[in-house]
Formats: structure tokens, sequence, C-alpha cells
């Protein structure tokens, strides 16, 4: 009877944490026409902005998304004279920019692609050819993931975001959308309230990364299925360095890229009996190269009980 009421109270709780993050048909549902009016507004395929969205926000359902609206991974850069937020990610504490709502992300991604040159030559593809575009925002340098046009593609395909691209399209010249995308300081104002996502009760955050507490009976393959990720992203957020990972209730399970150093308040560890680099990195969500690299220890060693192993910043060499 209790092994019945385990499992009933385990299904419960996975139903609930699932309806507590959008997914990605929400997803597309919600931003799906505001990716269309930018479409017919300076011509980039609707596929594409929602493929963008989709794999740089998580869903809508990554830090950044939630807490800076900012659905593109979009830098602040020089000509940005807007709100931010700090984040590390190639390098440590970049600026992101920050909108009051998704619909301006959106307006912003499209001035972005159609006032830089070095994206200017995507505009002749048009707005049916997706796999140009995918491949084309990998060459101009948009992403620098190898594999980043692939899986635009992989998305467009996999949920026929292409259906969008069909939409009727006033014609433009490049001239024209530049000088569209210069007048819309003002960001176009759309009915949002229904777009944005309630907090996710079941995600919890540690160092600005996102995290999942395990349920039991998970497995890598059934989270990274929950939370519509890859299995191998997974092993990557946490630095597991086998396909046969076994996986402890409770434990702790990121499902973003961990940062690369800790908070302010934690400047150093102490190590305790059995601790492993690994758990420490887990513990203050910090990638586990990068703390190999602030202790200016080789990879694969580990501390002995009592050392102090530095979080923030690099030991100074002997």
């Amino acid at each position: 009877m209790r092994k019945i009421l385990l499992l009933t109270l385990c299904a419960f709780l996975t139903q609930l944490s699932v309806a507590q993050r959008q997914t990605r048909a929400q997803y597309i549902d919600k931003y799906s026409k505001i990716a269309v009016r930018e479409m017919q507004r300076v011509g980039i395929p609707a596929s594409i902005t929602l493929a963008q969205g989709i794999l740089e926000s998580g869903d809508g359902n990554s830090t950044l998304a939630r807490k800076a609206n900012n659905h593109f991974g979009i830098k602040c850069h020089k000509d940005w004279k807007g709100e931010s937020m700090y984040r590390d990610d190639d390098r440590p504490n970049e600026c992101f920019r920050s909108y009051k709502d998704a619909n301006q992300s959106f307006v912003d991604h499209s001035e972005f692609l159609c006032t830089h040159k070095r994206y200017a030559f995507l505009f002749e593809y048009g707005t049916t050819d997706y796999k140009k575009w995918a491949k084309g925002l990998k060459q101009a340098g948009y992403a620098t993931s190898p594999t980043y046009a692939d899986r635009l593609i992989q998305i467009i395909e996999q949920n026929n975001l292409q259906r969008f691209d069909k939409a009727v399209k006033p014609e433009s010249t490049p001239e024209e959308r530049t000088e569209i995308a210069e007048q819309t300081n003002n960001f176009i104002e759309v009915d949002v309230n229904d777009m944005e996502v309630s907090p996710f009760g079941n995600i919890k955050t540690n160092n600005g990364v996102d995290y999942v507490e395990v349920l039991p009976g998970d497995n890598i393959e059934s989270i990274a299925a929950r939370y519509e990720l890859e299995p191998w992203q997974l092993r990557m957020f946490n630095d597991f360095d086998s396909k046969s990972v076994k996986l402890k209730t409770g434990q702790r399970l990121y499902i973003s890229r961990k940062q690369s150093k800790a908070e302010k308040q934690y400047k150093t560890h102490t190590v305790k009996k059995g601790e492993t680099m690994h758990d420490i990195s887990q513990q203050y969500a910090i990638r586990l190269k990068a703390l190999y690299k602030l202790n200016l220890m080789e990879e694969g060693t580990q501390p002995n009980e009592g050392d102090t192993i530095q979080l923030r910043k690099k030991v100074k060499k002997k």
C-alpha cells in the first residue's frame, strides 16, 4: 500500500513539474504571431525567429528569458542604451540586454539583424529558405556552436515551423528594412499579458543557474525528455563524463550551463572527507573545468581533506 502511494505521489509530482514549466508547444503558440508579424515587417522567416527563440531561451524557460525577457541571448554591445542583466557566458559577468516584455525582445532581434551589415546577405534568401538562413546565421557569427545551424533546422522541421513562413509578406528592399528598423525606437506594442509564464515551482536556482531535484525512478533520459533537452546536454551541464550515469533521489541536476565562478559570498571552500572536485562544482554551480583552472589543478586530480579550494579568484602561482 505504501509503495502504491509513493508511486502515485511521484507521478503527481512529475505531472505537476511538467505543467509548471512552459512546453515547446506552448512557446510556439504564444509567440508565433509575433514571429509572423516580424517576418511581414522586415523579412526574417518566422520559422528562424521561433527556432532561435526556442534554442536560445530553452522554450522561454531560461533565467535570461524569465528575468530579462531576453529570448535571443543578445548581448549589450556598444550601441545598447536600455536596461541590462549581467551573467557569466563565454566570459565572466557579460552584459545582456533586458526588456520590459517578450515582444520587445522579438522586435529588437529583428532590428539587430536588420541594422548589422554582416547579416545583410541573409535577406537575399527570402522568407522560405530557412536552411540558408540557419547556415547563414552561423556563417555570420551569430553563435559560436559548430552545430548551431543544424540545431535550428532540426527544431524547425521537428515542429513544422516552416508553415509560418507561408504567411503573405509585403516585398521590401534592404534599405526599406533598415529604415523600418531605425524608426522603431519605440517598440511596437502587443498585448502580451497572457504570454508570460508563471513562476516554476519545481525549478530552483543556484548561482543564477536553473536546477531540479531528481525524483524517484528518474534517469538522464527521462529528465531530458521532461524538460525538452537532449541527454548529452544534461551530461554536459552537470560535467558527467559517462553515458551511464546513476542518479540519486533528491540529487541536484542542472538544466542549464553552470557558471565560471561562484557567487560573491562564496570565496573559498574547505574540502570535507570524501569530497571530489565534481561534488564542489555541483554545490556552487561552477563548471568543473573552470574550477580546476581557478585552482591550477590538473583535470582529474582530487583534493585532500582540509584543502582550501578557490571559488572565485585564481590561486597565485607558487
